[in-house]
């Protein structure tokens, strides 16, 4: 395993709750390079001949294990594209954690695309956990474009955990989901952007098979001048049952657009789209105010149990 400096530590800390190297399969990416790799009994990791991403595959009923295949950036203006192709067999129950931190103190654009295709078989359970994290006081902005693409069996079930909270200059999320009968999706975003950054979240999820659902929600926060746009499309080709929302506080100049997307190809596809967007209440900031908080204090208190 390449040795890791204080900066890359701090960066896996940050986006997949790494102290020290992992229990069970990993893989760990640092500049474009490997930093360790790690296969188990039932989770085998195969690196592409291109060296541009991994094979993951999970064999049929495994249960309690885990694969973390974060990526870490240092250096400045450097770009690249990962394709990680997973295979959960029949029946397994797995945590996949992903997530990218790039530090970027040149002058440099960085930049990292990943794009994660998810085969999930009939009965299978996948919990996926993605953190994007931004650091660094160079004028290079951090860039972070992920694609997420799952593809689920029968009665699977996939809850993701979209997380980016802090210094991520420019991102466009984009996920697509096919569900066939009794599948079920779970998604929750939460995104925080500020100064002049830019996030951009799409979902395109198709519910094939009777008795397919998703729950598709973001929580944002959009300080000083950033923008933010929220664009969900649910396609109901079965009864089903489809729910997406969009939750959101407004600050400063900031700007949101939350855009939905129902289309209903079935009599008995229920989809509903819910959406608010505001400022934080008067109230809420007097009533910490009287505590003892300072009004910036106070402001901070409500927008980190907003995006808890």
């Amino acid at each position: 395993m390449i040795q890791l400096d204080e900066i890359q530590r701090r960066l896996l800390k940050e986006v997949a709750d790494l102290h020290e190297v992992p229990e069970g399969a990993y893989n760990i990416r640092s500049n474009s390079q490997s930093a360790g790799r790690k296969s188990t009994a039932n989770i085998e990791i195969i690196p592409r001949e291109e060296g541009n991403g991994l094979t993951i595959r999970i064999k049929p009923g495994t249960k309690h294990e885990s694969v973390h295949i974060p990526v870490v950036m240092t250096e400045s203006g450097l770009k690249e594209t990962v394709y990680n192709d997973f295979y959960i067999g029949d029946g397994a129950d797995v945590v996949i954690v992903a997530g990218c931190g790039i530090d970027n103190c040149g002058n440099q654009d960085s930049q990292h695309d990943g794009i994660h295709r998810f085969y999930v078989g009939k009965n299978a359970r996948v919990r996926y956990v993605e953190k994007h994290y931004g650091s660094g006081d160079g004028k290079g902005k951090r860039i972070l474009n992920p694609v997420t693409e799952v593809y689920q069996e029968a009665g699977s079930s996939v809850e993701m955990e979209m997380v980016q909270i802090k210094g991520v200059d420019d991102t466009t999320r984009t996920t697509v989901a096919e569900l066939d009968a009794g599948a079920k999706l779970v998604v929750r975003e939460r995104l925080m952007t500020h100064g002049d950054q830019k996030a951009i979240s799409a979902y395109d999820v198709r519910l094939n098979g009777e008795g397919a659902s998703a729950d598709v929600v973001s929580r944002s926060v959009a300080r000083d001048r950033s923008y933010q746009k929220f664009d969900a499309k649910l396609l109901g080709n079965a009864p089903c049952n489809g729910h997406t929302e969009c939750d959101s506080i407004i600050m400063d100049e900031g700007r949101i657009l939350a855009v939905p997307g129902l289309e209903a190809n079935h009599v008995d596809a229920a989809l509903v789209h819910e959406a608010a967007i505001g400022k934080i209440a008067g109230d809420q900031l007097i009533k910490l105010m009287t505590l003892g908080l300072t009004a910036q204090e106070a402001e901070e208190q409500i927008v980190n149990g907003f995006l808890k």
